[in-house]
Parts: C-alpha cells; structure tokens; sequence
C-alpha cells in the first residue's frame, strides 16, 4: 500500500445554518473525489452540521495511518488557529498509531485574487462597462474578532485597487466587526460614485449570502440612482479545487506546513486562556451573528 492509499484527507467545512450551504459543500467534496479517484477524501464540519470534527477525525483516521486535515476557510482566525489544532490534538489521543497533520486553509493568496477580479470583471459587464473612476468596488466578507483574518480582505481590496483603475475599492464586513456594507455605500456615493460593484468574499451560499441579497435590495430602494451589481459565492471555480490539491502536494512533500499566524499575540492570549471562545466548546457554535 503506498502512502496515499493510507492517507485519508480530511475537508474540515464551516458549516451554515442554511442547509443548502452544507449540501453545497458537499457536492464540492463529491466533485473532488471524482477527480481523485485514488484517494481516499471525507468531510466533516466545523459546525451547524451532523459530522463535526471529533467524528470526522474518528472516521477517517479507521483503517489510515496518516490523516490530513484541510481547512476549507478563507481566513485564520479562531477555527483555524484554535479550534482545528484542539481537535487535532485530541484525535491524536485517541487515535496514537495514526498521524494527524493539517494543511494550510485555504488563505486569501493570488488564486483567490484571480477569482475575485474574474467576479469584478462580470459585475462591469454587468453594468454595461461604465468608467471605473465612477464606479466603486467593496469586497464584503466575513468579520472576525482576530485583526490578522481581517487584514487578509485588506490584502486582496488592495490587490484589486492595484489591478484596475477604479477609484475606490473597499472592503466591508457582514459582521463583527466594521465597516459594514451600508456604511461603505452612503461613502461611496457621498464621493461621486454612480455604480457600485459588490463582492462578496464567500466560498458557498448560507444565511449571510441571503443577508447580503437583502441588503442589497435595500440599498437599491435607498439610493434609486446609483446602479448596483451584486457578485456570488465562488466555491466551485476550478482554481478553488486546483489550489486544495496544492495545499494537499505541499504536506506530501513537507513543504508550507507553518502558519503565519503561530506564534501570534492572538493564539499566545488564547492559549493562555485556554480557549479562544468558550462557548464553542459548550455548545458546539460561537452563536456570533457571523455563523451561518
């Protein structure tokens, strides 16, 4: 038996109040299988579903001698940093003669990038391709508490400022944190805009992908004159599947197995408290209006 027909990959989701969301997720589990054929790849959830992590680690740690783990989140925050590495550890103890690795999540990197511009290229033809000096662009995603997962949206808002020639590019938050969508627009259209480009940063639909269709629907009735164009969830672009793969060769090959947040004040201040959201541990969910 070679070293991949031992090893089970392991897609850790989200997980979304929004039963469509799971189903969505996996579909994208199915469509990786099927282009995988030789390996052995199972999905568990973060929450919001009936396989979370310990069963998930449980399952495909039978019959493995090595497990990895996959983060299929945009940003490290919390889960990635926290929770995944907890429930890591754990499987460890009740699974010693197997190896538990996790890759790198998903992340914010060029692939993404590339994703995003495809979307904004859309939303202008969409539009009839006005002057991008009059019209805006906000990058909306999901807020957190941990300043570093943030700072990734503010990554690729500047990437996609570098990359045009609009006059703004924004970013906003569906929550935790600000600015929010609504106060990013009444900026925009203050400053001159007269279209306005949103997209959103998700990988699958949810109750925040509604939230944001509905938001944006007031927006319309609010600002008559200005012309929106709204983009959509982006998890089943090729490149999405194309950099999993990658982020499964770079473990094989031992390569990229650090992250950028070890060491960090957020993880040190966690750990030091024992955990970074006790009521993940209580009740299986943050219970942060960011969840879906």
């Amino acid at each position: 038996m070679t070293r991949s027909e031992s090893t089970t990959l392991l897609l850790a989701g989200h997980g979304s109040r929004n039963p469509a969301g799971n189903r969505e997720i996996e579909k994208f589990a199915a469509l990786w299988r099927e282009r995988h054929l030789d390996r052995r790849i199972e999905l568990c959830f973060i929450e919001y579903a009936d396989v979370l992590l310990d069963e998930g680690l449980d399952r495909a740690a039978c019959g493995a001698d090595r497990v990895v783990l996959i983060p299929f989140i945009l940003n490290a925050a919390g889960h990635v940093k926290m929770e995944l590495p907890a429930a890591l550890n754990a499987a460890r103890a009740r699974h010693p003669r197997v190896e538990f690795v996790m890759s790198r999540y998903v992340g914010m990197g060029y692939e993404i990038h590339a994703i995003l511009q495809n979307q904004l290229s859309r939303l202008m033809r969409v539009l009839d391709f006005p002057d991008p000096r009059t019209t805006g662009v906000v990058l909306l995603g999901r807020g957190s508490s941990d300043a570093s997962a943030n700072g990734e949206l503010a990554r690729a808002a500047r990437w996609v400022f570098e990359s045009n020639d609009h006059e703004l590019v924004d970013l906003a938050f569906t929550g935790i944190t600000w600015p929010r969508l609504e106060t990013v627009v009444q900026r925009q259209v203050r400053l001159g805009m007269t279209q306005i480009c949103i997209v959103p940063v998700y990988l699958f639909t949810g109750v925040l992908i509604e939230r944001i269709g509905a938001q944006v629907k007031r927006l319309e009735r609010q600002y008559p004159r200005i012309s929106f164009a709204l983009g959509t969830h982006f998890g089943f672009d090729d490149r999405v599947f194309d950099l999993l793969d990658a982020r499964v060769a770079a473990v094989e090959s031992c390569e990229n197995l650090a992250f950028e947040c070890d060491g960090c004040k957020y993880r040190e201040n966690a750990d030091a408290a024992e955990s970074s959201d006790p009521e993940h541990t209580a009740t299986n969910h943050c219970g942060d209006e960011h969840c879906e």
